[in-house]
């Protein structure tokens, strides 16, 4: 199992490169961030945090090929792994559908999956060959070429999904893994990976050769409460994006999340974690001491065959950037980091 930091990029921008460095040291697999507008340029935070780490790798969880042209997307990731010494790689989707809606766009008519996929086709074309010809639904190029050239030989791409059952398939088929978010039971994960495991068997290919990630978000420390209510601050926030379908998996009835999420599509988010019961909280994320972590990575997402756990941090100043709720006693985010290290990583050697 490895394990990696999912990084909102809301930091001081040197607070987060002393986090990234840290996470580095410590031998975490990855540290990815949204590439969304609502955050700082994950890109040019990457570019700097190549220059100041050895081994861990950086790029997008997810970036959206709605809003991002695939070949920027290719030209970026190139950029970045001669920069860190091939250590990019990326996972791409069609994008956050609140962050769409505010660009006026209805994801539902952008035939999402079937953009993505084109979208793979062409920054797996561009990164491999420096220049395509290709002729799409979605994308339409004449000879496009770039002197952006990776170091690796082969740059890892991977999807995210959240829906399914085609999401997931067409992860395994065509790409080199998933990244399924904000899932937390054993159902939600059985799902997936047996989804995954179709469309990568169908393309030939080792399904338990992929990198199969659970994207959670993250709170722990030695006070189980405290760490609990810092992540009820965030679950509604995240869940106003989760499909009706996914949220059956994971136990919770859509209709119990409908008043939070109303609540925070107004703005008013002090309602949305009022509404936010202690028992929605625990059901939608991974939280409390390190010991309480462990062991729901161990009951609910290991035995499924996921082998990628990607830990959504979330402490006292995101909290308060998000929310403006000042929680005290909330172990910062390097305090969480070396929390995983010492306590969960060694217990999947």
């Amino acid at each position: 199992m490895k394990f990696s930091y999912a990084l909102l990029p809301d930091y001081p921008l040197q607070e987060s490169l002393a986090s990234i460095r840290l996470a580095d040291e410590l031998g975490f697999h990855a540290c990815y961030a949204a590439d969304e507008t609502w955050h700082k340029d994950l890109w040019l935070l990457f570019a700097a945090a190549a220059g100041q780490t050895r081994r861990i790798r950086l790029g997008p969880s997810v970036s959206p090929v709605t809003l991002r042209e695939p070949t920027l997307i290719a030209q970026a990731l190139a950029t970045l792994d001669e920069l860190s010494d091939g250590r990019a790689e990326a996972v791409l989707s069609s994008g956050n559908f609140g962050l769409l809606a505010q660009y006026g766009i209805d994801w539902a008519r952008t035939r999402p999956l079937s953009r993505v996929k084109e979208a793979l086709h062409v920054v797996r074309t561009l990164l491999d060959d420096g220049t395509i010809t290709y002729d799409g639904e979605f994308f339409t190029y004449r000879g496009l070429f770039t002197f952006a050239r990776p170091v690796q030989a082969h740059v890892p791409l991977k999807l995210g999904a959240m829906r399914g059952p085609r999401s997931f398939e067409a992860a395994g088929e065509l790409s080199d893994g998933c990244h399924h978010a904000l899932s937390y039971t054993r159902e939600a994960y059985d799902y997936a990976v047996r989804h995954i495991r179709a469309g990568a068997e169908r393309a030939g290919k080792d399904w338990r050769s992929l990198d199969i990630g659970a994207w959670v978000v993250f709170a722990t420390g030695p006070d189980s409460a405290t760490a609990k209510d810092a992540a009820r601050s965030m679950v509604g926030i995240y869940a106003s994006s989760m499909p009706e379908e996914q949220l059956r998996r994971n136990g919770v009835d859509p209709g119990e999340l409908k008043p939070i999420i109303d609540a925070i599509a107004t703005g008013d988010l002090a309602r949305g974690i009022e509404l936010t019961t202690p028992e929605i909280a625990e059901r939608l994320s991974i939280a409390g001491t390190p010991q309480e972590c462990l062991e729901k990575v161990q009951r609910e997402i290991a035995p499924s065959g996921v082998n990628h756990v990607i830990c959504a941090i979330t402490d006292r100043s995101l909290v308060k950037a998000f929310t403006g709720r000042d929680l005290e006693g909330v172990a910062d985010v390097n305090h969480q980091l070396r929390l995983i290290h010492d306590t969960i990583m060694p217990a999947f050697p």
